[in-house]
């Protein structure tokens, strides 16, 4: 199962089943590049529409439901499309917590692909009020205390559907 999920935020991508199949396919491409021959291969640094503007991406793998890497960035700096291609390399084969991708899992991997908004800062004075504002389904979290953050994207509404355990 390969999925791209849309953000709806203030810069809403609303991308065409074309442009959700390119993304997919350029990950997927990306990750058996990877496993054939070991390195990153670069992608053209043009392509149609919104495939070329600048974007942020996390690209999450999955192998019979459990997460088999996730790497992606909070703040757009490369055209979408390149930022697809280097977090789908860098998920199968440099998450640290994971071995790298091995030819084997290929068969069975799911990739998800999660285009960001730009961040909206959310004022709020307490957990409560926090929790009445989140969109479950629709929004993300980026929380910080002092040097510590901790990011949910909007897909772990899948697995904490309530906004508090969110």
């Amino acid at each position: 199962m390969w999925s791209v999920m849309e953000p709806t935020a203030l810069h809403e991508w609303q991308f065409t089943e074309e442009e959700k199949k390119t993304l997919l396919e350029l990950a997927l491409t990306t990750i058996e590049h990877g496993v054939e021959r070991g390195i990153f291969k670069s992608v053209a640094s043009h392509f149609p529409g919104q495939l070329s503007e600048s974007g942020a991406s996390f690209v999450t793998l999955r192998r019979q439901g459990q997460l088999r890497g996730c790497i992606g960035q909070l703040e757009a700096s490369m055209p979408l499309a390149q930022d697809v291609c280097k977090h789908a390399y860098a998920a199968a084969f440099q998450d640290p917590r994971f071995s790298p991708l091995q030819a084997n899992e290929l068969a069975d991997l799911d990739i998800h692909i999660s285009v960001l908004s730009p961040k909206v800062p959310v004022e709020c004075e307490s957990e409560n009020q926090l929790l009445t504002q989140l969109q479950p389904g629709q929004d993300g979290v980026v929380l910080r205390a002092g040097y510590r953050q901790g990011t949910f994207l909007p897909d772990v509404w899948r697995s904490l559907p309530e906004p508090r355990n969110f």
